[in-house]
């Protein structure tokens, strides 16, 4: 398939510079759950030439309702291998580097280094923290999004930005985890927060403005949408 046909409908607003961009671009993901399935799909669409996605965990009936790499088939396999297998269906021109293990202090540095943007699909508030400080100490900006039931929130983080402690407070004194342990994820909130946190990593490598240093927060009941400076 020639690469103007695939990408048309992209460079339509993107431009061929644009396209050009994604597909020279770099994206790590942390967490191939809900949010890191649905972000994957949307990069792998756009094009962008390499993707790290890093979990540890393997899929179960409960992520059915939520994640699109869980069906029925992949019950009980690594969520990494899935990716791997739709990245290869989707878009096979795109380099996917899959690591089936946990990011913590020790090792994120050397699984996220070299990335362009890191997105932030993690189901922890403790994590995500490890994972803001490696992209702090790398100088890669990190776009995080979060989900509580039908309400969701998008912050995209540049390097000496405030970042994670502006919403959660300092991580010492940060819950482990959010108001999504009660609430739940349906899969529309999930959907939803996860196409506002590709379009602002897609605005990151493409070099459109983002929203530095600010909360995008969603409420899908009230079909509200916030931003708050940070």
């Amino acid at each position: 398939m020639k690469i103007e046909e695939r990408y048309k409908k992209n460079i339509g607003t993107i431009g061929e510079e644009g396209q050009e961009r994604l597909l020279r671009s770099h994206v790590a993901i942390a967490g191939a759950g809900g949010l890191g399935g649905f972000v994957l799909e949307v990069m792998l669409r756009a094009g962008v030439g390499r993707i790290t996605i890093v979990d540890h965990d393997a899929f179960e009936a409960t992520n059915l309702n939520r994640q699109l790499l869980a069906t029925e088939r992949t019950l009980g396999m690594q969520k990494t291998e899935a990716a791997e297998a739709r990245a290869r269906e989707v878009n096979p021109a795109t380099r996917l580097i899959a690591k089936a293990c946990r990011l913590t202090e020790a090792n994120a540095e050397e699984l996220l280094e070299g990335a362009d943007v890191i997105l932030d699909c993690l189901g922890n508030i403790s994590d995500r923290f490890v994972v803001e400080r490696a992209a702090r100490k790398l100088g890669i900006p990190m776009v995080h999004a979060a989900i509580a039931g039908l309400r969701g929130q998008v912050m995209t983080i540049p390097p000496e930005g405030k970042g994670l402690s502006a919403i959660y407070g300092e991580q010492r004194s940060a819950p482990r985890s959010g108001e999504e342990t009660e609430r739940g994820c349906p899969p529309d909130s999930v959907m939803a927060m996860a196409a506002l946190q590709a379009h602002e990593a897609m605005g990151v490598l493409t070099g459109r403005e983002v929203r530095s240093n600010s909360v995008l927060s969603v409420d899908l009941e009230s079909l509200e949408i916030k931003k708050f400076e940070v």
